[in-house]
C-alpha cells in the first residue's frame, strides 16, 4: 500500500500537492493507471487511481472510500513532558503513532528542562509515522500546557494514571489496572520526574499512581512503553 495524507479530501477527484506529486512521479516512479491510497487522518481511507501524473499536481480519481479503517476499540491520551533533547520527543511521537495513539499533550512541569516546543514539527513527525505504519488516524497534538492547569480539566470517563519514579507502596503495574476497550489518560513526567507536590496534586485529581515495570525509563521510553502496554492489554 502506498499511503498519502491530506486532511481535506472530498468529491470524486483529488489533487496531490507539489511535494506529494513529486514523490509519486520522481521517487516512486508511478504512472497513469496506478493505484494509491489516501487518508484524511480522521479514519477514512480512499483507494484512488492516478489519471494524470505530474510532478507539480497529480490528479487522482477516488474509486472507493473505506470509513473507520483500522479503528481501535479504545482511545489513549498521553500527557508527557517534552525532553531537553527535542529529538527524543520526536522519537516518542513517531513510535507512539506507529503503535496507535489518539491525543498527545505536552505538559510543562516544575522539573521540565524544555519549556517550549514546536507543535508544527511534531505534527510533521506524526504525519510521516502515520503514513509509514498505514494508519488512517492522525493523532491530535495539543499545544503545550502547564501541569497544574492540565490536571484540573474534566476528562470524562477516562481511566487516569500517573507514572512516576518515586518509591511508593501504592504503585501498581499499569497493565494490571487497565479495563479493556476504555479511554485512558496517562501522565509521563520530565527527566527529573514529577516532584512530590505534582504527584499529590495528580492523586487529588483522581489520577492513580502506576509502575511501568521494574526498569527506570527515560521520559520518551516511558511514553512508548505506556502506549504499548495499553495496546497489548487490548489485544488479549
Amino acid at each position: 500500500m502506498r499511503l498519502f495524507y491530506d486532511p481535506e479530501i472530498s468529491g470524486d477527484f483529488h489533487f496531490l500537492n507539489e511535494q506529494e506529486s513529486k514523490h509519486c512521479s520522481k521517487v516512486l516512479r508511478l504512472g497513469n493507471g496506478d493505484e494509491i491510497y489516501l487518508t484524511d487522518g480522521n479514519g477514512n481511507l480512499f483507494r484512488t487511481e492516478i489519471i494524470e501524473i505530474h510532478q507539480k499536481k497529480t490528479v487522482l480519481k477516488i474509486l472507493e472510500t473505506i470509513p473507520d479503517y483500522g479503528k481501535r476499540e479504545y482511545s489513549i491520551h498521553i500527557a508527557i513532558a517534552p525532553t531537553k533533547n527535542s529529538d527524543r520527543t520526536e522519537w516518542f511521537i513517531e513510535k507512539s503513532t506507529e503503535i496507535g495513539i489518539d491525543i498527545i499533550t505536552p505538559i510543562i512541569c516544575k522539573n521540565s528542562e524544555r519549556k517550549v516546543i514546536k507543535s508544527d514539527r511534531l505534527n510533521r513527525v506524526a504525519e510521516s509515522a502515520m503514513k509509514q505504519s498505514y494508519k488512517s488516524y492522525h493523532p491530535v497534538i495539543d499545544e503545550q500546557i502547564n501541569f497544574d492547569k492540565f490536571i484540573m480539566q474534566d476528562f470524562g470517563e477516562a481511566q487516569k494514571f500517573i507514572a512516576h519514579c518515586e518509591e511508593h507502596n501504592d504503585k501498581i503495574y499499569l497493565g494490571n489496572l487497565l479495563k479493556k476497550e476504555g479511554s485512558y489518560l496517562i501522565l509521563i513526567g520530565p527527566e527529573g520526574d514529577f516532584n512530590a507536590d505534582e504527584i499529590q496534586m495528580a492523586k487529588d485529581a483522581g489520577f492513580i499512581p502506576v509502575s511501568l515495570g521494574s526498569s527506570r525509563l527515560r521520559t520518551e521510553t516511558a511514553g512508548v512503553v505506556a502506549c504499548d502496554i495499553v495496546s497489548v492489554i487490548n489485544q488479549l
